[in-house]
This record gives C-alpha cells, sequence and structure tokens, in this order.
C-alpha cells in the first residue's frame, strides 16, 4: 500500500476485538504511529493528548455506539474518521454520519473493501493537508505585502520618499542584507 518513506500518518484504532485490531493494522502496514483503544472514553483521552491523522472506530464499542465518537472527533479536532458498523444498522448509521464528512462501512465486508477505505481516507488527508499548506502560504504572502506597504506608507509620510523610491529602498535593503522584505519592513515600522 503506502511507500515507508512517504508515510507520515498517525492512526487510531478505537475497538473492542483484537481481531478487527489485527485487520486494520494489516492494511496500514507501514504506518508510522498505530495506537489502538478499547473504549470512546479512552480514544476521546487520546485524542485530547495526541493528534491523529485518522481514528477508525469498529462500532459498537464497550462504552458506545461509536457513532457519538466519529461525530465528537470531526468537529472538535482535524481527523478523518472511518466507521466500522454492523450491517443491519448501516443505512441508519450512514444517514446519521454522512453530512459530517464520516465515511461508514458495513461489517463484515469484503475481502479489500476495509483496505480500500482506509487509503482512500489516507488520500484524502493528503490533499487537505495540501490545500493548507497552499492556505498558510498565501496568508503568509499577504501578511508580508501588509506589512511591506505599511513601511512603504511609513517611508513616503515620514521620510519624504515617492513610493517607488520606498519600494526600491526596501528591496535595495533586503538584498544588500540578504533577508527579506518583509524583515526589512518591520525594522523600517519599528522605528516609528
Amino acid at each position: 500500500m503506502p511507500k515507508s518513506k512517504d508515510v507520515h500518518h498517525s492512526i487510531l484504532i478505537v475497538t473492542k476485538s483484537g481481531q478487527f485490531d489485527a485487520i486494520v493494522k494489516k492494511s496500514l502496514e507501514g504506518f508510522i504511529t498505530i495506537d489502538t483503544r478499547k473504549s470512546a472514553s479512552l480514544a476521546r483521552r487520546s485524542i485530547i493528548e495526541k493528534s491523529y491523522d485518522l481514528v477508525v472506530i469498529d462500532s459498537p464499542l464497550p462504552d458506545e455506539t461509536g457513532i457519538d465518537l466519529a461525530l465528537d472527533v470531526t468537529d472538535r479536532y482535524k481527523s478523518l474518521v472511518l466507521l466500522v458498523t454492523p450491517q443491519d444498522i448501516y443505512d441508519d448509521v450512514l444517514e446519521r454520519v454522512t453530512d459530517y464528512g464520516v465515511l461508514a462501512v458495513s461489517k463484515p465486508f469484503p475481502r479489500g473493501r476495509l483496505d480500500k477505505a482506509i487509503r482512500f481516507m489516507v488520500a484524502m488527508h493528503g490533499r487537505i493537508h495540501k490545500l493548507e499548506e497552499k492556505t498558510l502560504s498565501v496568508e503568509e504572502k499577504m501578511e508580508e505585502i501588509r506589512i511591506v506597504s505599511r513601511a512603504k506608507l511609513f517611508l513616503v509620510e515620514r521620510k519624504n520618499m515617492s513610493e517607488d523610491e520606498a519600494h526600491r529602498f526596501i528591496g535595495k535593503c533586503a538584498m544588500d542584507r540578504g533577508v527579506s522584505r518583509k524583515a526589512i519592513a518591520q525594522k523600517i515600522l519599528e522605528e516609528e
């Protein structure tokens, strides 16, 4: 499944069954962090202490059905959730969790279905992570533009430069000192 050098995911398996745990771990071979908890309450404690990319819940759990745990995780944390539920209640569970972004799979499942569901969730996590990185990059660039613009305004108003002169001044200082335009702009604004 995954190439070991590419895998950086942390997975939490919540199940009362050692057999289910073994099946999931086989699908997740090569993942860096795989933790297992036997109840919803233990899982909640673990999620508070540590961030997980994927939470796999084998419903029902000893202390609850697992549906509330799945909904709590998707509501409060960035983890993706895969909920495995008995076939006889699958349609009801699916109706309840789908709008919250929880992927539900019924059990017993055909060979390979759980593996494909997990691979799908890992791929979705990767796509979400890339989008988050792009968003952070854009936010950082916007912050730099704001700071540089404020510094230019300061130079125009207080140092009697034209906007072009202020722009060139900041750029030249950044190049001469080997630092970013943002760093130079922050220094200028500190003079205020």
